[in-house]
């Protein structure tokens, strides 16, 4: 794909693998709507990627994502920003160390990773439609685990920082699977993509990144990769020509990989689906 008249919008955009990606597309000529949740950062991200790029085709868009509120508010300000949406990379993810509810009852991790970006997919579909070919990229994780479809929103059982985050992504790959269902015959495109391992901020602010990632270097001694060779991963996926028509897919490594038991699951796809679906009132969008 010529990313040179393509419109992207990318979560997360501020910083680690989201500014690595908003640099690759700026760098190839693509508009790029950045969302950021913190405006300082996000403008000192945006400003050091035009210097560094040399594209004044980047914006930035301000919204906390574990508000539904305010992603329906991003949504529109994407609609009358780009009439037509060729990319889309649903990347923000954060995780908590101890349960928090956003205000719309949500726990916060779920909120983020997985319910915002199914909303504001679903919210952007016209302007990805009338941009086909376009392509959804989800950023995943590697995962072999199950979600607990009967209590989602951690309701009924003792929280745990990383079980959350990791049930999370996985309704990445099931929202990935059933969208993919969707939207076939649409000239929209959707996959699922684990980056890799690499130095992230994951938590940021929220405090979750010190022990996550001190853990896994403490216990592993891992020499984490850089994001932006993560970066690259996902850049397959947004302009590479041999994935043009494959959708509800999980890549990694520039490969497809195996899904975990559950999002092969076609049933497990659908409701996770309507849960999700209630959980955001997506009829009311």
């Amino acid at each position: 794909m010529d990313l040179a008249d393509k419109t992207a919008l990318v979560t997360g955009a501020n910083s680690g693998l989201g500014m690595a990606v908003s640099r690759a597309l700026a760098a190839r000529g693509a508009r790029v709507l950045m969302v950021a949740r913190d405006s300082a950062r996000g403008k000192q991200a945006l400003e050091e990627l035009k210097a560094a790029t040399g594209n004044d085709q980047l914006e930035l868009l301000i919204a906390d994502l574990k508000s539904q509120a305010q992603v329906r508010k991003l949504a529109k300000e994407v609609a009358e920003k780009a009439p037509t949406l060729d990319i889309l990379v649903n990347n923000a993810a954060t995780a908590y160390p101890k349960y928090c509810v956003s205000e719309d009852g949500i726990e916060c991790t779920l909120a983020v990773n997985h319910l915002a970006p199914f909303l504001l997919t679903n919210l952007l579909l016209d302007q990805l439609k009338a941009a086909a070919p376009s392509r959804i990229i989800n950023i995943g994780t590697r995962i072999n685990d199950a979600m607990e479809l009967g209590d989602l929103n951690w309701e009924g059982r003792s929280f745990k920082m990383m079980r959350a985050y990791v049930e999370s992504k996985l309704g990445m790959l099931h929202f990935t699977r059933q969208l993919a269902k969707r939207i076939t015959g649409t000239g929209v495109t959707v996959n699922c993509v684990f980056p890799g391992v690499f130095k992230s901020n994951l938590g940021g602010t929220d405090g979750a990144q010190g022990l996550f990632w001190k853990s896994v270097s403490l216990l592993l001694g891992w020499a984490l990769a850089q994001p932006e060779q993560a970066a690259e991963r996902v850049m397959y996926l947004i302009e590479s020509p041999d994935v043009g028509g494959v959708s509800g897919e999980y890549f990694g490594d520039c490969r497809i990989i195996s899904l975990p038991a559950q999002a092969r699951d076609p049933a497990a796809n659908a409701r996770v689906w309507e849960i999700s679906e209630r959980l955001v009132n997506l009829d009311e969008a």
